[in-house]
């Protein structure tokens, strides 16, 4: 998605100078064509992400609309203070972009890997948090988004080789979107994470096991009346994201259920334990997390009480 970010801002800059885009010395061979278009809007402040936060507030508070490039651990945790009492506070429109959640990061080990950026970004009043599952609907949350008057997170992955089947690149603030149909389980999943869900859909389709897909991309503000609409019609829910289980897709969905009375049984698939896996490619650690698609539909066979195949 890092390319259709790029992308997509030129797009926007060609037509509203207001927009800005700074790094942390990240981002290298991705955002050149931005700083060669236009070099009086882009800026590199170093491995200093408070300080950029602290320089795009002063930015914003000025009429910009900055957008703030950095792997999804240091974008949400380094400068969390700085986002909280600057754009956060003030209700400024920063747009903080982190890229490569979950294990996108592999080889670099835990301190890389983004597993409660969301749960921490979700709890801030007025910062909308998007998640998008592929580039195309990455492209038009952007668009979708770029006008917000408060502040933003917006976690991308890092990947432009794949599209989600039937999404299309639909993205509203606020709602989620359905992208399979099926009667006997609902799998709602957040991110680039979403292309296992939706194989996980396909090889329950193969034992006869019909899963509605839902991508859920606005964690918030949160498509509350959605997700309790279709709730209702299911017994068994699971959810499906590259982060800790706790504060993120899985914890919203209970909340959902909580609230609004339904009863209907919620499988969070998701990280669970402290650093559980360790050092490795992408593809091993979702497997070992239990996110592979193999994994997931051993997972909603498991809790329909059939035997995987």
């Amino acid at each position: 998605m890092r390319k259709a970010l790029t992308e997509t801002l030129i797009e926007i800059a060609q037509s509203d100078p207001r927009l800005v885009l700074m790094t942390a010395d990240l981002g290298f061979m991705v955002l050149e064509p931005f700083q060669e278009r236009f070099p009086d809007r882009f800026f590199n402040v170093g491995v200093a992400e408070a300080n950029m936060v602290g320089l795009a507030t002063g930015l914003a508070s000025c009429g910009y609309i900055p957008y703030v490039y950095s792997i999804a651990t240091f974008a949400s945790m380094r400068a969390y203070e700085q986002i909280r009492n600057g754009p956060v506070l003030h209700n400024l429109p920063v747009r903080i972009v982190g890229i490569g959640g979950g294990f996108e990061y592999g080889h670099g080990g835990i301190t890389h890997h983004a597993l409660e950026d969301l749960a921490i970004a979700r709890v801030q009043p007025g910062l909308s948090v998007v998640a998008p599952a592929d580039s195309n609907q990455a492209r038009n949350a952007i668009r979708a988004t770029f006008d917000l008057p408060g502040p933003m997170y917006l976690r991308l992955g890092k990947r432009d080789d794949y599209a989600i089947p039937n999404l299309d690149g639909r993205f509203e603030l606020g709602r989620c979107e359905l992208v399979r149909d099926g009667g006997d389980v609902v799998i709602l999943s957040l991110g680039s994470i979403t292309a296992q869900a939706v194989d996980a859909a396909e090889q329950l389709a193969g034992q006869g096991i019909n899963a509605t897909v839902a991508v859920v991309s606005s964690l918030r503000p949160a498509p509350t009346e959605d997700l309790a609409e279709l709730l209702s019609r299911f017994t068994l829910a699971v959810t499906v994201e590259e982060h800790y289980v706790d504060g993120g897709l899985g914890s919203l969905v209970a909340e959902v259920l909580s609230e609004h009375g339904i009863r209907c049984t919620l499988v969070r698939c998701g990280v669970k334990n402290r650093a559980p896996i360790g050092w490795g490619g992408e593809d091993y650690l979702r497997d070992a997390a239990g996110l592979s698609a193999g994994q997931l539909t051993k997972t909603v066979c498991t809790a329909l009480g059939a035997s995987p195949a």
